[in-house]
């Protein structure tokens, strides 16, 4: 796991370029504290630079930026490839310098060219190659996007690094915010690929890559090219594994090999446990690949309903597993607010985030490499949505949609103490502004014109997001994600809503959000995190499921629910899907109001000119009195507010 940036640049001396470069490497520094690396081809006026985190072969055979055997290709490579000693057992190549997979790598490109290794390479990664003798730069990204990669024009420069704050070392660079992006960002609470927040950089999609010549200037980005596509995988795959027996086996073999693959390493390991199906699962069988007690890792709130931690303790006690557990006070939270722009440098309003963070720092103390449970949900139908939303709109889509919208309005309209009152009660250690999310989520559904719309309403937190951006004309543009998803095409009429939402999600909410928070917590604390859910594999093989052994009796996940009971009883895994939540309504109301005043102030928005204020203003003041929980959509805007003030 590492940081890479690179220019290539037709202005300006090699003193320049070289310094330029420095900069960009030192900046991701947190990336990879181990060591950094630059290199310059002066007569192509190119540059590429690394920041290493040691993960395998720890001596300076793994040194980057690194050139093949043939002199040809020199390479900045950050992430996993966790099959590289099966490639080079296939490559039959008897000179290896070291044994770093980023040397197999080279070897791979060197005997059979870039497009044929990549379908090759089992893992996680973001790639630049330059290619000397063609004298062109190739950008890839891995299939299901867990490593990042910006890249774009500043004037006569094309440039690209792991994360934005790289550009910030460009001189002339302009500082234009993506007014299309930013409706994106209010509207999803994250900027979706293609798009980054700057106007001029761009998300290179997941299981693509793009090549630049180094002969032309045009300040052009050519359209990727695609070297796996979700959308082919799951329009194309047959249902087949019918027979649970049959599905269970080949689910135990698949991800038992995927987190084999993904404890090698030459640093300590661990995993993250939250108690939950996904982490129990590869706690459960990395467990049985290890001969001493692995190491978990949980943080939990002392807050009732926002903790998680007692149900880790318990798998981790009944596994076995060396766990260690810090729990945090509202204090230790809030005391990263300050620092989020700064580690996300794009807007990003997942406010787990937070605790994304912390458990990442906690971990990092003691290992240098933690597997996580994250993509589970996407690929075997966790979430809750995949249930609830087609019962509701089977039932709600019979009503005349004058009365839809008239019972919408109706209901955005009761105060929150009534709902409290009406809702709440008797519902346990739910938590009131929870049940308030769900009330004002079921009013939006109401208005829905048909299951796509349904969907948006779902996974929008601004349904009028292009409203409140000024100086944006006309909708938003469409993103990689929709893109994909108009391709897709179920394989059952009967289940083509919850198919539809499962791989929405995979291409979209996944890398954008999901992997953007565990990239950017992890790699602002030194720690490499793993996902052994996303080996394309395991992807491919969930959609050969029929629907039934993904979502049964009202209960996503079902399959591998049957894979962990084997290890874990069911008491210790059976409750409520929670998340990794923090009391982000309280906050507002109490330690953050200060901070929420100062961002939100009706004038300083005026006077910025990115969003409208009344809006804004307005929701503050409303959740503020406690009559409507606003949490998520003012976040959003805080997030934004927060990261111009650090940023633009």
């Amino acid at each position: 796991m590492c940081g890479i940036v690179g220019l290539h640049s037709f202005e300006g001396s090699s003193e320049d370029l070289t310094k330029t470069l420095a900069s960009m490497t030192r900046s991701l520094s947190h990336r990879g504290p181990d060591d950094d690396g630059v290199w310059i081809d002066p007569n192509a006026r190119l540059g590429l630079g690394h920041r290493r985190l040691s993960i395998l072969d720890l001596s300076a055979a793994g040194a980057q930026p690194m050139h093949s055997a043939s002199q040809r290709y020199v390479i900045a490579f950050n992430g996993e490839v966790y099959n590289h000693l099966d490639l080079r057992h296939e490559l039959k190549h008897s000179e290896w310098r070291g044994h770093s997979d980023t040397e197999t790598v080279l070897a791979a490109i060197d005997c059979w060219g870039l497009e044929s290794t990549l379908p090759k390479l089992v893992g996680m990664f973001a790639i630049a190659l330059w290619d000397r003798k063609l004298n062109q730069l190739t950008l890839a990204r891995d299939r299901c996007g867990e490593k990042p990669l910006y890249y774009g024009w500043c004037g006569r420069t094309f440039s690209f690094a792991s994360e934005l704050k790289a550009f910030e070392s460009l001189s002339g660079w302009d500082r234009e915010v993506d007014r299309d992006a930013l409706a994106l960002f209010l509207r999803y609470g994250y900027v979706p690929a293609p798009w980054s927040i700057w106007r001029n950089i761009k998300k290179l999609p997941p299981g693509m890559f793009v090549t630049v010549s180094g002969k032309k200037i045009d300040n052009k980005l050519p359209e990727p090219t695609p070297y796996w596509r979700a959308s082919t995988v799951a329009s194309a795959t047959v249902v087949k594994l019918l027979y649970e027996r049959t599905a269970l086996d080949e689910l135990s073999t698949t991800l038992r090999a995927s987190i084999s693959r993904q404890l090698v390493a030459d640093v300590p390991v661990g995993a993250f446990l939250s108690g939950g199906v996904d982490s129990s699962l590869v706690v459960a069988l990395m467990q049985q690949e290890s001969t001493d007690p692995i190491h978990t890792f949980t943080v939990g709130f002392n807050q009732p309903g926002y903790n998680e931690a007692r149900y880790a303790k318990a798998v981790a006690q009944h596994l076995g597993t060396r766990h260690t557990e810090l729990y945090l006070g509202n204090a230790d939270a809030l005391e990263l607010v300050p620092s989020l722009a700064t580690i996300y440098d794009e807007p990003f309003g997942d406010s787990s985030q937070i605790p994304t963070y912390l458990v990442s720092k906690l971990a990092r103390q003691h290992v240098s490499v933690c597997l996580t449970g994250d993509g589970g949900d996407e690929v075997f139908g966790g979430y809750n949505r995949y249930v609830w939303a087609p019962a509701i709109w089977r039932q709600v889509r019979v009503w005349p949609r004058s009365f839809r919208l008239a019972l919408a309005r109706l209901i955005t309209t009761v105060p929150s103490g009534l709902v409290e009152s009406i809702v709440v009660r008797g519902k346990g250690d739910l938590t009131t502004s929870r049940i308030q999310d769900r009330v004002l989520k079921f009013s939006r559904l109401l208005e829905a014109t048909g299951e796509a719309d349904l969907y948006q309403r779902l996974i929008s937190q601004n349904d009028d997001a292009e409203s409140m951006v000024l100086g944006l004309e006309g909708t938003s543009p469409r993103t990689w994600a929709g893109r994909e998803a108009s391709s897709f095409s179920s394989n059952s009429e009967a289940e083509t809503f919850v198919e539809r939402m499962m791989f929405n999600d995979l291409v979209g909410y996944l890398p954008d959000d999901i992997l953007t928070k565990v990239d950017r917590a992890s790699m602002a604390n030194g720690l490499e995190t793993r996902l052994p859910f996303l080996d394309h594999s395991l992807v491919e093989f969930s959609w050969q499921l029929p629907m039934q052994m993904k979502i049964r009796h009202r209960q996503g996940k079902w399959l591998p629910r049957q894979l962990l009971y084997q290890y874990v009883p069911r008491h210790l895994i059976e409750r409520p899907k929670q998340g990794f939540a923090v009391p982000l309504a309280c906050w507002l109301r109490g330690p953050l109001r200060d901070w929420g005043e100062s961002l939100l102030n009706e004038s300083r928005l005026s006077q910025e000119g990115y969003l409208k204020p009344s809006p804004v203003v307005q929701r503050w003041r409303e959740h503020l009195s406690g009559r409507r929980n606003w949490e998520h959509w003012l976040w959003n805007v805080l997030m934004f507010q927060a990261w111009r003030e650090r940023w633009a």
